[in-house]
């Protein structure tokens, strides 16, 4: 028999561990390449006519590195780009999203208690709202509101805590956080996509023709280089936010995710002064570790308190499906001590990743969960610390086949 339910979660698996990769990848070379510009000498007369260089040892050997403000005199026979990246990752990451929040909107996606939506909607307002993020900041930074780049990135905070909030009020807890990582990705790899790699293609272009390249393309690129550095380590705080529930459950998320995007901001002014040979700002982890308590202090404020939306779609299906009862049974026997909104299990402080299994609507909405992590597969319960028997799981696998009719 073939297991979609399986062959989905391998999916999910192999998709996310490639966003990882390419994630790590883009991050590096993005890390690397602000640091070494932020520490090359400047103050040097270099016969090449770079602009400034570094020396540097790695892995046994020693690196002359040069930069130039515009291009060399004569182009290389190779040059080595850096996009595949950034465009890897974020197709990655939308095929993350397309695996997890659209084929199970129901599940993950649509809170009907925050907004009751029709799955097609909810799809079109997530895509709708990556569109909208890259063309509003876009034409920001085009502006001439955008030739103060402090001003402009003031405002781009604003936006953020806005969408921010704006998520929150349309989708669940764990996808408003994820859309706000997705949001501001987008931002992030369009500004390779359209603005970074077309400024360099232009001056290289330029150089090969025997004309002089602008040094504006360079200018408009290095502003969005500099967006994306302060904007990564949010990113990857909102990506990995849908894991713990403190970040997402909480009354104050959007709180929570606006004042992440400070973090990142003093967390990368650290770096990038301690690389540019400016200082030590030893304030800034003072500031960020404040942040950090009051992000532990927000994400214990009271939880959602939402009444039950009815069962409809999949969900209704499973609670309809033969066996419901008897599942129902087993998961509230051996989980729900863990699953709960006040855990009676020792240590267990708060329902682990958000799940809740006290009432037949949060069994059904778990339905493929229960079926991987208790039916296929023994990772649940951990080391079967509730001994759950095997006829038990046997009952949750033909539970399961049954709604999906296989």
């Amino acid at each position: 028999m073939y297991d979609f339910a399986v062959m989905g979660e391998w999916l999910e698996f192999a998709v996310r561990w490639l966003h990882v990769i390419t994630a790590i990848a883009w991050i590096g070379s993005s890390f690397y390449f602000i640091a070494l510009d932020l520490g090359l000498h400047r103050d040097r007369n270099l016969a090449s006519g770079a602009d400034g260089e570094e020396w540097q040892v790695h892995g046994g050997g020693f690196y002359h590195v040069q930069k130039y403000l515009v291009a060399p005199a004569e182009m290389p026979d190779h040059l080595v780009w850096f996009k595949w990246e950034s465009y890897a990752t974020w197709l990655s990451g939308f095929a993350m999203l397309w695996l997890v929040y659209y084929m199970g909107a129901e599940f993950y996606l649509i809170d009907p208690a925050v907004m009751d939506l029709a799955i097609w909607q909810a799809i079109a307002i997530s895509l709708a709202s990556l569109a909208f993020g890259w063309v509003v900041y876009d034409l920001l930074c085009k502006s001439k509101f955008g030739d103060d780049n402090t001003r402009l990135m003031v405002l781009l905070y604003i936006i953020l805590v806005v969408m921010a909030w704006g998520y929150t009020e349309v989708f669940s807890g764990r996808a408003a956080l994820l859309h706000l990582g997705a949001f501001t990705g987008t931002i992030m790899s369009a500004n390779v996509f359209f603005i970074i790699m077309p400024n360099q293609r232009i001056v290289v272009a330029d150089l090969k023709a025997g004309r002089k390249p602008d040094p504006k393309y360079g200018k408009i690129a290095k502003q969005r280089s500099t967006h994306n550095n302060y904007l990564t380590l949010p990113v990857i705080f909102l990506m990995l936010s849908n894991h713990y529930p403190l970040a997402f459950a909480s009354e104050y998320n959007w709180v929570i995710a606006s004042l992440v995007f400070l973090m990142g901001v003093t967390i990368r002014h650290y770096f990038n002064t301690v690389h540019a040979r400016k200082g030590n700002p030893t304030w800034t982890w003072i500031v960020t570790l404040v942040l950090f308590i009051l992000v532990a202090w927000l994400s214990t404020a009271p939880k959602f308190q939402r009444e039950e939306a009815a069962l409809s779609g999949g969900a209704l299906k499973f609670a309809q499906a033969e066996g419901f009862s008897d599942v129902h049974d087993i998961v509230l026997g051996r989980c729900s001590m863990c699953h709960a909104e006040e855990p009676s299990y020792e240590g267990v402080l708060w329902a682990p990743k958000g799940v809740k299994f006290e009432t037949e609507a949060q069994v059904a909405r778990m339905a493929r969960a229960i079926y991987i992590q208790a039916g296929v597969t023994h990772a649940m319960p951990p080391a079967n610390l509730s001994y759950i028997e095997e006829e038990e799981r046997a009952k949750i696998v033909a539970w399961y086949r049954a709604a999906v009719g296989s």
